[in-house]
């Protein structure tokens, strides 16, 4: 289902969610927001690094699979779930989560295969670096 930026907009001033019309949960919104707004956070997938995101304010994202290559997005609360639109891919991903001692964590069910999940690395490994645009070919 693609989720314009404009409608994702409109509900959260209405304080909605886009599936259901259910009110969202403010302290959910206002935990995963306060948690992440200003930080890169680098996940892994196994023990192995997956990639990393930036989260900036008014719940937008930066993701790289740490490869120099970064899209742009933004987040919002949908029944319990953080989901996530992206440039390159107008179809929302929603992830449970969990914050703890630990950490972030998230899962994402992936149809009849196993669920994804990744966890926070407390000491990132790689850096996130964003490169310019590709130029000529």
């Amino acid at each position: 289902m693609f989720v314009s930026p404009s409608r994702i907009a409109v509900a959260l001033a209405l304080g909605m969610s886009l599936s259901s019309g259910a009110p969202l949960s403010a302290a959910d919104t206002e935990r995963f927001d306060s948690y992440t707004q200003g930080r890169t956070i680098h996940f892994d997938w196994q023990g192995q690094p997956y990639g990393a995101e930036r989260y900036l304010p008014g719940q937008r994202v930066i993701w790289s699979f740490l490869d120099g290559r970064c899209i742009e997005g933004e987040w919002y609360m949908q029944a319990g779930d953080i989901c996530f639109v992206y440039e390159d891919r107008p179809d929302a991903q929603c992830w449970s989560y969990q914050i703890d001692d630990s950490g972030l964590s998230v899962t994402i069910e992936r149809g009849s295969g196993p669920a994804l999940t990744l966890t926070e690395q407390k000491r990132p490994r790689d850096e996130m670096v964003c490169l310019g645009p590709e130029v000529g070919v």
